[in-house]
C-alpha cells in the first residue's frame, strides 16, 4: 500500500520559514500531480499548492502566493513545500497528497488518491 509521510513541521515565529517534505513509500509508482493542503482547528481542509508531474506547472492558493513554493523530486518520489514569511494564520496541519491520474481537479480533495497523515505547523505572533 502506498503511504505518504510528511515531515518538517514545527513552531516558528511570524516572518520565519519552514520547509515541509513529503516522502512516498513506493519509489516506482507513477505519480502525476502532487499537492499540499492544510486544515486549521474548526476549519475545512483547504488547498495550498499543487505541482504537475514534470514540475513545469504549479498552482497556489491566493493567500500563500509569493510566500510558498512547491517543488518535487521525481527520482525520490518526493514533494516539498518551502514556506517563507509565515503568518499566524498559516497555523494548521499540513497534508501531502498525490494523484495517479493524468488529469483532474488538483485544487480540490477529489483530485487526489493518496494522503499523508499531516504535520503540524504553528506560527506564533
Amino acid at each position: 500500500q502506498v503511504q505518504l509521510v510528511e515531515s518538517g513541521g514545527g513552531l516558528v515565529q511570524a516572518g520565519g520559514s519552514l520547509r515541509l517534505s513529503c516522502a512516498v513509500s513506493e519509489r516506482t509508482i507513477s505519480l502525476y500531480a502532487m499537492g499540499w493542503f492544510r486544515q486549521a482547528p474548526g476549519k475545512e481542509r483547504e488547498f495550498v499548492a499543487a505541482i504537475s508531474r514534470s514540475g513545469g506547472r504549479t498552482n497556489y492558493q491566493d493567500s500563500v502566493k509569493g510566500r510558498f513554493t512547491i517543488s518535487r523530486d521525481n527520482t525520490k518520489n518526493s514533494a516539498y513545500l518551502q514556506m517563507n514569511s509565515l503568518k499566524p494564520e498559516d497555523t494548521a496541519v499540513y497534508y501531502c497528497a498525490a494523484s495517479l491520474r493524468g488529469s483532474g481537479s488538483y485544487t480540490s480533495d477529489a483530485g487526489y488518491d493518496y494522503w499523508g497523515r499531516g504535520t503540524q505547523v504553528t506560527v506564533s505572533s
